[in-house]
């Protein structure tokens, strides 16, 4: 999945700051404990969500599918922060 999201990346370049804020919202608690120290979201958080969209936690998500539910992801919490 974090592959991915790489590849999303280097193909859309101006997703790159919904892709870290996407990465920052979801990611683990006490991401800077464990190794490899970077805010990722947990394992099994991924695997679930993959399982409940595709059917099976080991998917590889369609490009476009990927990068609009990081733009969905980005606007809902950019509307939700206006309204609090």
């Amino acid at each position: 999945m974090y592959l991915r999201m790489a590849e999303l990346a280097l193909r859309r370049p101006a997703l790159i700051p919904h892709l870290v804020r996407a990465s920052w919202a979801f990611r683990a608690r006490h991401w800077y404990r464990r190794p490899p120290f970077l805010p990722m979201p947990p394992r099994s958080y991924v695997r679930w969500r993959l399982e409940t969209a595709y059917g099976d936690p080991e998917a590889s998500p369609p490009l476009e599918q990927l990068a609009r539910y990081v733009l969905w992801t980005s606007r809902m919490r950019r509307w939700m922060s206006r309204r609090a």
